[in-house]
């Protein structure tokens, strides 16, 4: 056997780039240190969320991303509990209500050197819900270890922050991460109650494990507040999208503004990460028709799970263009494979890299 056929059945693929002068090697320089930049910000995602809940509180995720926001050079705000209240982010309060640990509200901010009037201000919002064993609405003991992961959004969010410090897009960006965690206590919302939200809507708790969408409702308000004028949330929303699209596809959720969702999926697209855009037809939304106050919090039918949640979130969004992640089937892997280790993907994280980068 050769040394060269031996090579071909040891590895998969093999590149060699020759570089030669001086301006390919300063674009090669280039390219190299941007894919160490993301391929170092994804790792920072993948290892916030593989940190047991005992170890990664609200209040020590939002130490971590104050620390990383101070070191890149970020403005940083952490909303405390008594800020919280005072802003009035009943949807938020109602979940962390249930147990000892206060919650956060981490806001990071990257502001280019030079803005283009009038340009957009892109919004990045991810639910971290540091463990979630649904409230009083409680999942089954199988597999609830693995509820340290449904804090993965906000962790992709900070990590995307990470990136950009460094990279540096035209663009403003602010990343709005509310975190608690959703416990059975005495004190827990309980299903049937109604809460209000920042906005001033109301909502029926149907099912207290329905929770991400409830602090993400304050997040996504409180992020029009701040400016934004794009969005994008990511979150381990629904089961719905694991029995929808399995662990292959990001589900994607757009609002009325199809041009920002297609913008969105092409970044996708343009760093390889697998997402498929699901319907948010306007007879979904009477799915989460409040009986009792303004919208429930789960769907009144049986089917549909992860598009009403969707659903639920858009009516925070408003008019605003807005992209839904839920990545409740992608954020974690279960099994090895031979290009990513068990555990924690950072998925959506070169996405949305990819998507400031664009501006």
């Amino acid at each position: 056997m050769t040394e060269n056929n031996r090579l071909r059945r040891d590895f998969t693929y093999v590149q060699v780039v020759a570089i030669h002068g001086d301006a390919e090697r300063a674009v090669g320089e280039k390219g190299l240190g941007r894919g160490r930049t993301i391929a170092e910000a994804q790792n920072f995602t993948r290892e916030l969320v593989n940190e047991p809940s005992n170890k990664l509180t609200p209040r020590v995720l939002a130490d971590k991303a104050a620390a990383m926001a101070k070191e890149a050079g970020l403005a940083v705000d952490i909303l405390d509990e008594k800020k919280i209240a005072d802003l009035k982010m009943g949807a938020l309060l109602s979940v962390s209500q249930g147990g000892p640990e206060p919650p956060r509200v981490i806001v990071i901010t990257y502001s280019p050197a030079n803005p283009k009037p009038g340009a957009p201000v892109l919004g990045f919002i991810g639910k971290a819900v540091t463990f979630d064993t649904g409230g009083i609405s409680i999942k089954p003991s199988e597999g609830m270890e693995k509820m340290k992961y449904d804090m993965a959004g906000g962790a992709t969010m900070i990590g995307v922050m990470r990136a950009l410090a460094a990279l540096k897009p035209n663009v403003k960006v602010i990343c709005v991460v509310p975190s608690t965690e959703n416990m059975p206590g005495g004190t827990a919302q309980k299903p049937g109650d109604i809460q209000t939200a920042m906005s001033g809507k109301t909502i029926e708790v149907l099912n207290t494990d329905a929770e991400g969408r409830l602090i993400l409702a304050d997040a996504v308000h409180y992020a029009k507040q701040l400016g934004v004028t794009h969005m994008v949330d990511a979150a381990t929303l629904t089961g719905a999208i694991v029995v929808a699209l399995a662990n292959i596809n990001v589900g994607v959720f757009g609002g009325a503004d199809q041009a920002w969702t297609d913008k969105v999926l092409a970044s996708a697209k343009a760093v390889g990460e697998k997402m498929w855009q699901m319907p948010m037809d306007d007879e979904y939304r009477e799915f989460i028709k409040g009986s009792f106050a303004d919208i429930q919090n789960i769907g009144s039918g049986k089917g549909g799970g992860s598009i009403t949640g969707a659903w639920f979130i858009r009516e925070f969004a408003g008019d605003t263009p807005w992209v839904h992640l839920d990545i409740a089937g992608t954020a974690w892997n279960d099994d090895a494979k031979p290009w990513l280790a068990k555990g924690p993907t950072g998925v959506a994280v070169r996405t949305l890299v990819n998507l400031a980068m664009s501006y």
